[in-house]
């Protein structure tokens, strides 16, 4: 278990020039290998690696097809070192030929966008048109399947290469559709790969708030999938937190909030108290998710809200933007006009390589394959070659998650009628077919409400014409 020491380090965040992390020290050289290198994940994830206490440094190669952003986020990741290590403890490659810098990794970070730019309009334009309002579009419905069919063959192109120059690295992916990645990776590779989101550490920390108790005090259980995975457990010093999280949710809902900071996020809050539970992801995430909060415009009224509360179009509009203002920032962070000086934050990335060199337990959820333990599932009522997100312990013997037994059935059905698309989405990919896309969108609970299976069959096949430059060989 984590020393009471180790946990109120990890717990209290301190100022961005204190050293945060475990104890001890890593007793070898590590080499990073970063995915996807111009994606904005990447300048605050190799920050948390270089702010691990007791490092010995190692190697960070950076990999990307777009060599503007490559050599921006060199110089980026060079100063990052220069600011926060003494000597020189980490060398940073660079490289758009991911076979030149991949050899002999330990840890791969997945964070690759395939063709997003051209398509992320389409992913939303032609399916608004048959009346699927999308609010993010990247994990789950028809924008969330098409970045699937675009990502996912470039996904197992390169872990073909990391099973020939790595093959003892863990690859911890951060690209989405993350279930449909995790999936096929167990499918296709034999490495180890394991899904990283953010959801479960932010969303536990908001319901701490919420309920007004510090977060070291809370304890708390979690399991599902990804996006749609449910705090089945929250209490403080015993006590369950949930009939005051309700009653303030009752609140919000009614226009009356305790809180008017805090009044929104309304499609999370009415789910908790019809299903019993809150969920981990953004209400505008989960609204696609479901039959209920997008299909009328009344319904849609009354619960979604600006941006990640369930804006339609919100990501399809603005993540062009979103890339030209990181691309931006990377230049005014270079010049010195915009700072660098960040926090250790709780992306799971480098607690995980920091918990694993120095064989210190530390608990992470994952998103791992419902097999994973081959004796049994994970989650027992969710399908078995399913992708769950569960609670999992790392140290120097790697990562393992834990069984969580049975979800309450009313949330274990609404994983389950999401499994069953991810899994013929896999299909899709693999045996490069559009029948099997049509199928796995007919099985989409959002799509699913507002469209016949014609209607999804025609839409499928336009979306393909629209995307054909990125999707070859699909039949």
């Amino acid at each position: 278990m984590i020393s009471k020491k180790d946990r109120g380090h990890i717990d209290h965040i301190k100022a961005a020039n204190s050293v945060v992390g475990f104890t001890g020290k890593i007793h070898r050289p590590i080499k990073i290998v970063i995915l996807g290198a111009g994606s904005s994940f990447t300048p605050r994830l190799i920050n948390d690696v270089l702010r691990i206490p007791g490092s010995q440094g190692g190697e960070i190669a950076l990999i990307d097809i777009d060599t503007n952003r490559l050599s921006t986020m060199h110089k980026l990741i060079g100063k990052l070192v220069a600011a926060n290590c003494q000597g020189d403890i980490w060398q940073v490659i660079a490289s758009s030929n991911r076979r030149e810098v991949l050899g002999d990794a330990h840890y791969i970070v997945n964070c690759i966008e395939v063709s997003g730019i051209d398509c992320v309009r389409f992913d939303y334009d032609i399916p608004l048109e048959y009346g699927i309002d999308q609010c993010i579009g990247d994990t789950s419905g028809p924008g969330g399947l098409f970045k699937g069919l675009r990502t996912i063959p470039v996904f197992l192109e390169i872990l073909r290469d990391c099973e020939e120059m790595s093959p003892e690295a863990y690859v911890l992916n951060y690209t989405n559709p993350m279930s449909m990645m995790c999936i096929a990776a167990a499918r296709s590779s034999s490495m180890q790969v394991f899904g990283m989101c953010h959801s479960v550490q932010g969303t536990s920390r908001l319901l701490a708030k919420r309920a007004g108790v510090p977060f070291t005090e809370m304890t708390w259980e979690c399991a599902g999938i990804n996006h749609l995975a449910w705090f089945t457990k929250l209490e403080h010093k015993g006590k369950d937190l949930y009939p005051l999280l309700k009653e303030k949710a009752k609140k919000d809902l009614a226009g009356n909030p305790v809180d008017p900071e805090d009044g929104a996020d309304l499609v999370r809050k009415d789910i908790m108290l019809h299903f019993g539970a809150f969920v981990t992801e953004s209400s505008g995430h989960l609204s696609e998710y479901l039959p209920y909060y997008r299909v009328r415009k009344d319904i849609k009224k009354k619960y979604c809200r600006s941006g990640y509360d369930g804006e339609s179009g919100f990501y399809s509009r603005n993540w062009p933007e979103w890339r030209k203002k990181a691309d931006r920032d990377r230049e005014k962070m270079l010049r010195g006009e915009k700072p660098i000086e960040w926090e250790r934050s709780w992306e799971y990335a480098s607690w995980i390589i920091e918990a694993r060199e120095k064989d210190t337990p530390f608990r992470v959820h994952a998103n791992v394959m419902n097999n994973h333990r081959k004796a049994g599932p994970l989650i027992e009522n969710l399908p078995y070659n399913g992708c769950v997100e569960v609670a999992s312990m790392v140290d120097r013997s790697g990562i393992h998650p834990t069984v969580y037994g049975n979800l309450p059935p009313q949330m274990a059905a609404l994983c389950r009628s999401h499994i069953g698309a991810y899994e013929l989405a896999v299909d899709a990919v693999i045996e490069k077919s559009k029948e099997a896309a049509m199928l796995s969108l007919m099985l989409d609970p959002l799509t699913s409400a507002v469209c016949s299976p014609s209607e999804i069959r025609e839409m499928t096949l336009k979306l393909f014409r629209a995307e054909k430059d990125y999707l070859p060989d699909y039949q």
